[in-house]
């Protein structure tokens, strides 16, 4: 099912439209993002079913500017290049991504839509290339980093399982718990969360020592 929370608002605390859209058979969450008043938007993560990409894009006439991948792993990148020739958008991916790139980003770089500014939070631990894309104290997009009810496997090449505590406890953890949470896949009870919510109840988030995480995730593999 895919989700519209298209808001609206002007200046700062301007709602952009945020489409969550679930393609592919690994419960995969593309996104698009918008500013709904300029028409310009991000398609997040493209991977399968681009025919709803597309078609969201011509029925919205919005122009899409920029692919931002979370990560560069398969299921979030392979549907880069067709969105790219279909509309031209430049490609965004953390420096440490391997990948062809338009566009290198760090930590706490600004991606600009419209009006709508992305800040990139570098959160390495599923992969070292992974970002969560923070809009102002309304939404967050964590990628594989955090899921409603879990967090990313941390048993894959390039994962790390201190970096994903420190991603997990020493970013997301302090950030507004008011976020809505938009995670990479619908792998949870609900398709969205927040930051309030998953830390009062994902056990990713119970209070853990480095090692009693690491535990946890050599057991839980």
């Amino acid at each position: 099912m895919d989700r519209d929370t298209t808001g609206s608002g002007k200046g700062h605390s301007m709602r952009p439209a945020v489409l969550q859209i679930e393609v592919g058979q690994m419960a995969n969450f593309t996104y698009i993002v918008a500013d709904e008043e300029n028409g310009e938007a991000a398609v997040i993560d493209p991977s399968w079913n681009l025919d709803k990409i597309f078609q969201t894009l011509k029925k919205k006439n919005w122009r899409a500017k920029y692919i931002i991948n979370t990560h560069t792993h398969f299921d979030h990148v392979i549907g880069n290049e067709q969105v790219v020739e279909i509309t031209g958008a430049k490609i965004v991916q953390h420096k440490n991504s391997q990948l062809d790139k338009d566009i290198a980003v760090s930590d706490g770089d600004m991606i600009e839509i419209g009006r709508i500014k992305l800040r990139v939070l570098h959160t390495p631990g599923h992969s070292k290339d992974s970002v969560c894309l923070l809009y102002d104290d309304q939404f967050i997009l964590t990628g594989d980093t955090l899921f409603v009810g879990n967090c990313g496997r941390v048993d894959l090449p390039g994962s790390d399982t201190i970096e994903m505590y420190y991603s997990l406890f020493d970013r997301l953890a302090k950030l507004d718990e008011k976020l809505i949470v938009y995670p990479g896949h619908n792998y949870g009870p609900t398709s969205i969360s927040t930051i309030g919510h998953e830390k009062k109840t994902n056990y990713v988030f119970k209070p853990r020592s480095k090692q009693e995480f690491l535990e946890l995730m050599i057991a839980g593999e």
